[in-house]
C-alpha cells in the first residue's frame, strides 16, 4: 500500500472515529436535554400545585368571613378564585407528564367543583330576600353545613393535594437523578471516546513518523555513504513512494559505484601514461638539446648567425617543452598525495619562500596578523611560491613591490598577493587559471601556463576560492581562502 493510501486510511479512521464521538455525544446531549425538560416540568408542577391550592384555600377563607359576618365584602377572593382555578387547573394539565397525577387532579377538581356548588348555594340562599329564604338557609346550614360538608370536601382536596406534592417531589428527585447519572455518563463516555481519539491519533502518528523517517533517515545516510565514496544499497520490501525513492537510490549507488571505478581505472591509466610520457619525451628533448651543444661545441667557427639562432630557439623550444611536461606531472599529483597535517606558521612559511625566489630589489611588505593554520604544508607552500613567484616575474616597475595580507573570516582564512606588476586585463581574469595558459610570449622560457592552474586545483581541493583583481599596467591582487579545519571529502 501506498504512503498516500496509508495516509488516507489513517485520516478515514481517524474521522470515523470523531464522528462516532460526535453522533453519541449528540444522543447523550439528547438525553440530557430530555431530562433536564422533565426536571424543569416538575418544577413547574410543583409550583402550579402550590398555586391552585392556595387560590382554593382563599377561596374557602372568604367563604368562611362571608358566613360569619354576612359582609358580601369579603366574598371578593372567592368571586376572584372562580375565574382563576380553571386557568390553573387548564395549565396544570397541560404541563402534567404521568397518567397517575393528571388523575388525582381530576378528582381534585371534582371535589372543588363539589365545594364550589356546596358554597354557592348558601351564599344564594344567605343573600336572599324573598320570604321563605330564610327557612331554606335555615336548612341548608342545619343539613349541610353543621354536618360539616363543606369541611369534608377540603379535608379530602388537601389530603390529595399533599399526595399529589409527594408523588411529584418524588418524581423530580428521580428525575433529578437521571439528569445526574446521564450527565456523568456523558461526562465518561466522552472522555472515553476523546482519549481514545487521541491515542488513535499518537498511535497513527507514531507509526507513520517512526515509519517514514525511519526509511527516511536509511535514504539519508545512504546518501551520506555515496557521497563518501561508499556505494552500498539498501533493503526496503514495501511497496510505495518510498519503495520507488529507495530503487532509485540504489541504482544511483550503483552506477556511480560502476563510473568510479572506471574513472579509478582511467585516471591510474592516465598516471600511467604520464609517467611513461613524461620519461619517453624527456629522454630524447635531453638527447637533442645535447645535439645542439655538441655542434656548438664542435663548430663553433663553421656557424652562421642564421644558424646559431635556430640552434637557440630549438634549445628553447625543447626546454619550454621539458618545462611543460615537469608541470603537467606536478598538475596531475594534486590531491593524490595522501595528507599529512600539522600545524604551520604562515609568517614563518612567508619569509622562508620570500628568501628563496623574490630578488633584493624587491619591497615585500607582510600586513595584518598571519596566523597558525592546522593542514599540510607543502600544498599551502604551493600556492603562496606560485602567486610570489608570479608576482615577480610579472613585474617590470621600475620600484617592484609586493604585499600580503591575511584577513580572519568565520571558518577561513583570506589571504591577498599584490604586486604592482604589468596587470591583467578584464577578459582573462579565468583563462589564467587554465593549464598551458600564459600571457607571456610562446618562447619565454620561464612560463609554462602551469603554476596558476595548480593553485587552482589545490585551493579547489581543499574546498577554498580564488579570485584576481587587476588593471592593465597597474598591478594584481590574488585573494584566495584557506579552511581553517581540514574538509572532509
Amino acid at each position: 500500500m501506498s504512503v498516500r493510501a496509508q495516509l488516507l486510511v489513517g485520516f478515514s479512521i481517524l474521522t470515523m472515529v470523531f464522528l462516532v464521538d460526535f453522533i453519541v455525544n449528540k444522543r447523550l446531549s439528547g438525553v440530557i436535554e430530555t431530562n433536564t425538560t422533565y426536571l424543569n416540568n416538575s418544577e413547574a408542577v410543583i409550583r402550579n400545585s402550590n398555586m391552585l391550592h392556595k387560590e382554593m384555600i382563599q377561596m374557602q377563607s372568604a367563604f368562611r368571613g362571608f358566613l360569619l359576618t354576612g359582609q358580601e365584602v369579603f366574598l371578593e377572593p372567592f368571586y376572584e378564585g372562580r375565574n382563576t382555578v380553571p386557568v390553573l387547573i387548564a395549565q396544570q394539565q397541560a404541563i402534567l407528564s404521568t397518567a397517575f397525577q393528571k388523575q388525582r387532579l381530576d378528582s381534585i377538581v371534582d371535589i372543588h367543583l363539589q365545594w364550589v356548588k356546596y358554597a354557592n348555594s348558601l351564599i344564594s340562599t344567605k343573600l336572599d330576600t324573598l320570604p321563605g329564604a330564610n327557612a331554606k338557609y335555615i336548612e341548608l346550614f342545619e343539613t349541610k353545613l353543621r354536618t360539616e360538608v363543606g369541611k369534608k370536601l377540603n379535608d379530602k382536596v388537601r389530603k390529595i393535594f399533599i399526595s399529589f406534592d409527594n408523588s411529584e417531589y418524588q418524581l423530580r428527585q428521580e428525575r433529578r437523578l437521571a439528569l445526574r447519572k446521564s450527565v456523568d455518563t456523558t461526562n465518561k463516555i466522552t472522555l472515553s471516546l476523546t482519549i481514545f481519539s487521541i491515542l488513535l491519533a499518537l498511535v497513527s502518528g507514531i507509526y507513520f513518523i517512526n515509519m517514514i523517517t525511519k526509511r527516511i533517515s536509511n535514504m539519508v545516510k545512504l546518501a551520506e555513504e555515496i557521497s563518501r565514496g561508499d556505494f552500498k544499497i539498501i533493503k526496503d520490501q514495501k511497496n510505495d513512494e518510498l519503495n520507488r525513492l529507495s530503487i532509485a537510490l540504489n541504482s544511483m549507488s550503483m552506477t556511480l559505484k560502476k563510473t568510479f571505478s572506471e574513472l579509478t581505472k582511467k585516471n591510474n591509466e592516465l598516471d600511467q601514461f604520464a609517467y611513461v610520457v613524461s620519461h619517453d619525451l624527456k629522454t630524447p628533448l635531453r638527447g637533442i638539446s645535447n645535439i645542439v651543444s655538441w655542434v656548438e661545441e664542435d663548430h663553433p667557427h663553421e656557424l652562421s648567425p642564421d644558424i646559431k639562432r635556430n640552434l637557440e630557439l630549438i634549445k628553447s623550444r625543447t626546454g619550454r617543452l621539458e618545462n611543460m611536461i615537469n608541470g603537467l606531472l606536478e598538475y596531475a599529483k594534486v590531491g593524490k598525495v595522501q595528507k599529512g597535517t600539522e600545524t604551520v606558521d604562515i609568517l614563518k612559511l612567508l619569509r622562508e619562500i620570500i628568501d628563496l625566489v623574490v630578488p633584493k630589489n624587491y619591497s615585500v611588505q607582510i600586513d595584518g596578523v598571519m596566523p597558525f593554520i592546522k593542514t599540510e604544508k607543502l600544498h599551502i607552500e604551493q600556492v603562496f611560491s606560485n602567486l610570489i613567484t608570479n608576482a615577480v616575474k610579472y613585474n617590470q616597475s621600475e620600484k617592484p613591490k609586493i604585499i600580503i595580507k591575511a584577513r580572519d573570516l568565520k571558518e577561513h582564512y583570506e589571504f591577498t598577493v599584490t604586486d604592482n606588476g604589468i596587470g591583467i586585463q578584464k577578459e582573462y581574469f579565468e583563462k589564467i587559471f587554465d593549464i598551458f595558459h600564459t600571457l607571456q610570449e610562446k618562447d619565454a622560457f620561464e612560463s609554462t601556463g602551469v603554476g596558476l592552474a595548480i593553485v587552482k586545483k589545490i585551493i579547489d581541493d581543499y574546498k577554498g576560492s580564488i579570485r584576481v583583481e587587476s588593471e592593465l599596467g597597474k598591478g594584481s591582487s590574488f585573494i584566495f581562502t584557506w579552511p581553517k579545519r581540514l574538509p572532509t571529502n
